[in-house]
């Protein structure tokens, strides 16, 4: 089928003000803001209203390795290699509170859906749980055998999954506090896990550059992809469920469609590894960060289609063997789902950088020429996807006019009613929408 111009997603604004490595970003609920954590030890918290200041805090003495909004949006908790959480209030003031119970360093933090608890994952082979309201270590969870890479609550706060540098995925009862399950199918560390919105599913990305899918219901592995040539440092599910984007150390940001079980966009925005991906709570945004130090905001646009329409066109297409949903309840079996040389790649190219949004004005011809370089850069990726489209309408045109002419060809020969010379050499455009 064809896809109109806006589906794409497009770059929509670039962050600069972090001096090392972007290791993690998040949207606020409240739709205001964007965090993001840095190996240069420093929280970012960019306000997205036009031209508005950002805000940078210090506190931590070594690298930030995670953080996330509380789902109120009035606090940030952060990670850190230097062993301790904080937790922040996102204001002009930046209070910070401070946890201390792990003994190695803390690599992801996340709060629980009632945003009482916070789960951490560390490098002294703990999960730890801790209360938000008396801000202090509740539980600890011991079976990992080698460093804790993630750990995420389901929606519903009864589970919790972790993954890590002993190649497993384990799923813990928090009112047992036992590990009830283990997934141990990696060729190498388990780098980053998180929950389907329903609590169904959990979806685990491998150093192996792999991410899986299983269905908890029937631990069952149902969907795994092998679209990255490195590694992956993290994923976000888009709040359909229908879509998953990933970021590799092959310097891409991947997009798949889980419905159909495909690659669906390669995005090339960021020189060196892509550290960390998360959509916005909405979907409408999603926002890429890496080695290169830069945050970019990205505009989703594919997924603007209502979830009936995007029915409909897979109804249309045929497929002899469709992959499974991923929440069917009783999936034929797993599969391994590879990169298809039909996706559509949208392209930031790597030599020019897109305009600085909040820091100080550059000289003026040197903004000039690279608003210009910008601007062709973006004619140059729009014009291949208008002639990709462009090929597309002509192969649909000429299907038309020869399914119109088999039909005047019929109507001919079956002696249907006889036609004026001026209806048959009628000249009016044949129209499309």
């Amino acid at each position: 089928w064809l896809f109109s111009l806006n589906e794409d997603p497009t770059l929509e604004r670039h962050f600069k003000g972090h001096k090392d490595a972007v290791t993690c970003t998040d949207f606020n609920p409240n739709r205001k803001q964007l965090a993001s954590g840095s190996v240069d030890m420093s929280l970012m918290i960019w306000n997205l209203a036009p031209k508005a200041r950002a805000f940078r805090f210090v506190g931590h003495q070594d690298v930030i390795t995670g953080l996330q909004f509380s789902p109120s949006g009035n606090l940030v908790a952060t990670s850190s290699k230097d062993r301790t959480v904080r937790l922040w209030t996102p204001s002009m003031k930046g209070e910070s509170t401070v946890f201390k119970a792990h003994t190695a360093p803390v690599r992801s933090v996340a709060f629980s859906h009632d945003s009482q608890r916070l789960v951490t994952a560390s490098d002294d082979k703990s999960v730890k749980v801790w209360s938000v309201h008396r801000q202090c270590f509740v539980y600890s969870l011991n079976q990992h055998t080698n460093w804790v890479r993630c750990a995420r609550f389901s929606p519903d706060g009864r589970l919790i999954a972790s993954c890590g540098d002993d190649r497993t995925v384990r799923l813990w009862d928090t009112s047992t506090k036992h590990c009830i399950n283990c997934f141990t199918d990696y060729g190498g560390s388990a780098t980053f896990v998180d929950f389907y919105s329903s609590g169904t599913c959990i979806a685990s990305s491998g150093a192996d550059s792999s991410l899986k899918i299983w269905d908890l219901r029937t631990n069952k592995l149902i969907q795994h992809y092998q679209v990255h040539s490195a590694g992956i440092n993290s994923f976000s599910f888009h709040p359909s469920n229908n879509y998953l984007i990933s970021g590799s150390s092959d310097s891409t940001v991947k997009i798949l469609d889980l419905l159909e079980g495909r690659l669906i966009y390669t995005l090339h925005g960021h020189k060196g590894a892509v550290i960390t991906v998360s959509f916005s709570r909405a979907g409408d945004l999603f926002a890429s960060g890496g080695a290169d130090s830069q945050v970019l905001m990205w505009r989703t646009n594919f997924d603007t289609k209502s979830y009936q329409d995007v029915l409909q066109q897979h109804s249309r297409r045929s497929t002899p063997d469709p992959p499974p949903h991923v929440t069917d309840i009783h999936p034929r079996g797993p599969h391994l789902h590879h990169p298809q040389p039909t996706a559509i790649q949208v392209k930031e190219r790597g030599q020019t950088h897109p305009l600085e949004v909040l820091s100080g004005q550059p000289s003026g011809l040197d903004s000039t020429l690279r608003h210009i370089v910008q601007q062709l850069d973006i004619l140059t990726q729009t014009v291949s996807v208008l002639e990709e489209r462009l090929t597309l309408t002509e192969d649909k045109l000429k299907e038309c006019l020869l399914h119109q002419s088999h039909i005047l060809s019929d109507v001919q020969s079956s002696g249907g009613r006889r036609r004026t010379e001026s209806e048959e050499t009628d000249g009016s455009p044949v129209h499309f929408t």
